[in-house]
C-alpha cells in the first residue's frame, strides 16, 4: 500500500490540509519583506558633500543655497551636481557659467553628506555614509544576508530531515524573529551585517520546512492547489513591503515591522503537524498513527480511522529505512539523484539570479520605487492564476523554461528601449518580473516532487542553497551598470537563456506519486500498485523529450 492510497482514504485535501495549508500561509507572508527589504533600508537618497566648512574660505553674501552648492561643488556632464567631490575652495567664477567647473580640482567630501530626506527618513547609506566608494558596501548587505540564506538553507534542510519539520519549523521562527530585532539595534555597519547575515540563515528554515511539509500531506491532484496557495503568501508578502516601506520611513522601525508578523506564526505553530511520511519513513510508527488518526478525524472519516493499524504503517515504506541516516552526500551517490540535483541545482541558480536582479532594480527604470515595487508584487497574482491552471495541462518543465524564455526576451528589450521612456522600460521590465515568477513558483512544486521522501529536505536544502546563491550574486550584477547601464540587463538575459536549456531537461512529474526512497528513483526496486512513482525509465525517458 502507497501512502498516497492511503492519504485519499483519510482525505487528501479535507480541513486538516487546509489547515497546515493557512498555518504554513502565516509565517511564509513575512519572508518576501526581508529577502527584498534591501531595496528599502539601503537605499541611497540624493546626495552631496557637505560644504558648511567653506562658509570660512568665502564670503557667501546673501547667496541662495543653490548658488552656494554651484560654487562648492562641480558639476557633471548631465547637469547634476556631483554626489561625491567638492571643490577644496569655493570657484565664485564658476556662478553664472557653471561649465567653467570643467578640469577645475577636486576633491572627495571632507566631512560627510547632506542627504535628501524626502524619500527615506534614514536608511544604511545615510546611517553609516555608505555612498560613494562605500556604495558597494551597501549593495553587498544583500548579499550578505542571501550568504546567510545559502548556509541556513543547507543546515535546515538536514536538519528537518534527522529531527522533524515541526521542531525546526519553531526553531526557525524564534531565531530567525531574534536575529532579526537584534539587528535594528546596531551601532555599526559590521554588527549589522554579522546579525543581518544570522536572520537570514535563520529565517530561511520556514521556506524550507513548509514547502516540504504541506506537500508531504496532500494528495496528488491537490498538489498544484498548495503550491498555488503557498506561492501566494510570497505574492502578498511582496506586496505589503512596498506598503510598509511608504509609511516607515525610519529603516529600523521597518524592520520591525515586517519581523511582527512572525509572532503570530510562532503563537499557531502549537497546531502545525508533523509530517506523517517522514515519521515512517524513520520508524515512529506510533507518532504517524497519531497525525494520520487526528488527520481523519477533522476530514470527517471516522471509519478509516478505525482501520489505521500502527503494524500496518511499516508496509507503506518500500524500503525499510532502519536506523540509517541519510545526508547530503545521498543526493551524489547514485546516478540519477546526481543527475537530478545537478539539473535542479543549476535551475534554482538562474531563476533567483534573474528574479532578485529584476526586483532589485526599483530604481533603473526611473518610475516612482514605491510603485513600481508594488507593480512588480502585484503582476505575481495573475502570472500565478495563469500557472496553477496550465500545471495539469502542459506540465512543470514546460512552464518553466517557457517562464525562463519570455523572461529574457524581455530583458533584451529592456536594454534597448530608449531611456527616455521610462515607462515602458517599466512595464516590460513587469513582464518579464511576472514571467519568471511563474517560473520560480512552478520549480518550487516540481523540485519538492523530483526527491524521494527520506531525502526530500536535502533535496530542498541543496536547492535553495544554489537559489541563493544566486540572489547573493544578483546585487553584484547590477553594480555593473557602472561600466555600462545595459549590461546587468544582458548578463541576467544570458543566465535566463542557460537557465531555460537546463530546466528542459527536468523530468515530468505531473500526476505522478512522491517518490519515497532512493530505490523509487534508481529503479532497483519494483514499487506497488497505484499511480506510478517517478521513477524507473518512464521517468527520466522524458528528461529532455
Amino acid at each position: 500500500m502507497k501512502f498516497e492510497d492511503l492519504l485519499s482514504d483519510i482525505g487528501g485535501f479535507g480541513r486538516f490540509q487546509k489547515m497546515v495549508v493557512c498555518l504554513s500561509f502565516l509565517g511564509r507572508v513575512t519572508l518576501p519583506c526581508h529577502f527584498l527589504v534591501n531595496s528599502f533600508i539601503a537605499g541611497i537618497p540624493p546626495h552631496h558633500c557637505d560644504i558648511s566648512d567653506l562658509d570660512a574660505l568665502g564670503n557667501f553674501g546673501n547667496m541662495s543655497v543653490e548658488e552656494r552648492q554651484t560654487v562648492s561643488i562641480p558639476m557633471q556632464a548631465d547637469g547634476t551636481l556631483s554626489s561625491c567631490l567638492m571643490f577644496p575652495e569655493p570657484q565664485f567664477h564658476t556662478l553664472h557659467n557653471s561649465s567653467n567647473s570643467t578640469g577645475l580640482p577636486a576633491e572627495p567630501c571632507r566631512n560627510g553628506w547632506v542627504y535628501d530626506n524626502s524619500t527615506f527618513t534614514s536608511t544604511l547609506a545615510t546611517e553609516w555614509d555608505l555612498v560613494c566608494d562605500q556604495k558597494g558596501l551597501n549593495k553587498a548587505t544583500a548579499t550578505i544576508f542571501f550568504v546567510g540564506v545559502m548556509f541556513g538553507a543547507m543546515t535546515f534542510g538536514a536538519l528537518s530531515d534527522r529531527y522533524g519539520r515541526r521542531i525546526m519549523l519553531l526553531v526557525s521562527y524564534l531565531s530567525g524573529m531574534a536575529f532579526a530585532l537584534l539587528s535594528v539595534f546596531s551601532t555599526s555597519y559590521a554588527m549589522f551585517a554579522v546579525l543581518r547575515f544570522l536572520t537570514g540563515f535563520c529565517l530561511t528554515g520556514i521556506v524550507i520546512v513548509t514547502s516540504v511539509l504541506i506537500v508531504e500531506w496532500v494528495s496528488i491532484e491537490n498538489r498544484k492547489l498548495v503550491g498555488f496557495t503557498d506561492s501566494l503568501s510570497w505574492a502578498f508578502g511582496f506586496m505589503a513591503l512596498p506598503a510598509f516601506a511608504f509609511l516607515i520611513r525610519d529603516w529600523r522601525w521597518l524592520i520591525v515591522a515586517i519581523t511582527a508578523p512572525v509572532v503570530v506564526a510562532i503563537i499557531a505553530w502549537r497546531w502545525v503537524p508533523e509530517s506523517a511520511r517522514w515519521l515512517i519513513a524513520n520508524g515512529r510508527l506510533e507518532e504517524a498513527h497519531y497525525y494520520l488518526d487526528k488527520c481523519a478525524q477533522m476530514n470527517r472519516r471516522q471509519a478509516m480511522a478505525s482501520s489505521i493499524h500502527i503494524e500496518n504503517l511499516s508496509n507503506i515504506v518500500v524500503t525499510n529505512r532502519g536506523s540509517r541516516k541519510y545526508s547530503y552526500l545521498d543526493l551524489l551517490r547514485t546516478p540519477k539523484i546526481r543527475k537530478r540535483a545537478l539539473l535542479t541545482g543549476l535551475s534554482w541558480c538562474g531563476v533567483n539570479s534573474i528574479f532578485y536582479g529584476i526586483s532589485f532594480n526599483i530604481t533603473g527604470f526611473g518610475v516612482n520605487i514605491y510603485l513600481t515595487q508594488f507593480i512588480m508584487a502585484a503582476v505575481e497574482i495573475p502570472a500565478k492564476v495563469t500557472v496553477f491552471y496550465l500545471l495539469d495541462k502542459i506540465g512543470r518543465r514546460r512552464i518553466e523554461y517557457g517562464g525562463l524564455f519570455l523572461a529574457g526576451i524581455c530583458l533584451v528589450i529592456t536594454v534597448v528601449a530608449p531611456r527616455e521612456q521610462p515607462v515602458v522600460r517599466t512595464v516590460i521590465a513587469v513582464l518579464g518580473k511576472g514571467f519568471v515568477a511563474a517560473s520560480f513558483a512552478t520549480l518550487i512544486l516540481h523540485t519538492s516532487e523530483v526527491y524521494p521522501t527520506v531525502i526530500r529536505q536535502h533535496g530542498m536544502g541543496y536547492n535553495s542553497f544554489m537559489g541563493r546563491a544566486g540572489a547573493a550574486v544578483a546585487p553584484l550584477i547590477l553594480l555593473l551598470d557602472d561600466v555600462w547601464l545595459g549590461l546587468p540587463q544582458l548578463i541576467l538575459c544570458g543566465i535566463a537563456v542557460g537557465s531555460c536549456l537546463v530546466t528542459s531537461r527536468l523530468p515530468e512529474t505531473k500526476g505522478r506519486c512522491l517518490p519515497e526512497t532512493i530505490e523509487d528513483i534508481e529503479g532497483n526496486k519494483s514499487t506497488t500498485s497505484g499511480s506510478p512513482v517517478l521513477s524507473h525509465g518512464s521517468a527520466d525517458s522524458e528528461v529532455g523529450g
